[in-house]
């Protein structure tokens, strides 16, 4: 388990953790190596935590992609205030910083509470280890596998001062808007025009595959009938990015590197998005024919 996590901390989630917890570290600049060592043991400890807790529950308890939406909202407005008051300070306060160890160790717990796609996809495997020691070891092995990315990031905000502090607010409105699109409080601005068609099966039951790639969801707009269940089954293709992870109807569903899943939802309109908010598909329930004729054939995949 210790190796599976550092192997995956190390060869995928590095990047993506580094994307989406990164504004947490800008919110500590400048810190000094105390305040980030006590940044990345925080981190490790927190996830160490919450892989216990799944492993010994069994997974009953996951934050719902709700919640984490609220969370990631949350937490972008902090970052931002964070940014925006260094902006103000200016690197004057550098000599302070070294005393925020308390702080450094907050915000590096916190980033449990903000996980990126290939995070979410240890903690399902931490759910089906049933285990406290094993989750624990899975998790915290994943959140040092992405240590060093993490403290190469800290380095480099400490030396590039007023940029950081414009990268944090960048990230922190990333953050929110991510938060936005997970919990589906964006306007809707999807196409019908451009809307790929599902194929009837003679169960009554409409069928789309859509591939689930390291740039989004393809097609990411799908027209559906109204009052005839949907069958979407997620493909992918040695795909590492945040699309590995799909919340769909208030739950989040791993999907293989390689290979499909099935999920069954009404036919109804419906947003799904990636485990981190990042990228977002649609089902458009469309009641008529368009044009009073049949609807086209499907779209080619």
């Amino acid at each position: 388990m210790l190796i599976s996590g550092l192997v995956a901390g190390l060869a995928a989630g590095a990047a993506s953790c580094a994307a989406v917890q990164g504004g947490f570290l800008i919110a500590l600049h400048p810190a000094g190596a105390r305040v980030l060592a006590t940044f990345l043991g925080a981190r490790v400890g927190a996830h160490a935590v919450v892989g216990a807790v799944l492993g010994l529950v069994g997974g009953a308890l996951p934050m719902s992609p709700a919640v984490r939406a609220a969370v990631l909202v949350v937490a972008g407005v902090v970052i931002c205030a964070h940014a925006v008051r260094r902006l103000r300070r200016g690197p004057s306060c550098a000599a302070r910083a070294e005393k925020g160890t308390s702080r450094a160790a907050a915000l590096g717990a916190a980033t449990v509470l903000t996980p990126c796609g290939v995070t979410l996809s240890v903690e399902l495997v931490a759910v089906s280890s049933r285990s406290a020691a094993s989750g624990a070891v899975l998790l915290g092995g994943f959140a040092l596998g992405t240590a060093p990315v993490l403290a190469a990031l800290g380095l480099v905000v400490r030396v590039a001062a007023r940029f950081a502090a414009i990268a944090g607010l960048v990230a922190g409105v990333v953050t929110v808007g991510a938060g936005l699109r997970l919990g589906g409080w964006l306007p809707e601005l999807s196409s019908s025009a451009a809307a790929a068609q599902t194929v009837m099966g003679a169960d009554r039951v409409q069928r789309i595959t859509v591939w689930a790639t390291d740039r989004g969801f393809r097609p990411g707009v799908v027209a559906v009938q109204a009052g005839d269940p949907v069958e979407i089954t997620f493909r992918t293709a040695g795909n590492r990015g945040c699309t590995r992870t799909v919340a769909i109807a208030g739950r989040d569903v791993a999907l293989p590197e390689t290979g499909a899943v099935t999920v069954r939802v009404p036919g109804a309109d419906l947003r799904y998005a990636c485990g981190m908010g990042m990228y977002v598909g649609y089902l458009e329930i469309a009641h008529e024919p368009r044009n009073g004729r049949s609807p086209p054939g499907p779209a080619a995949l």
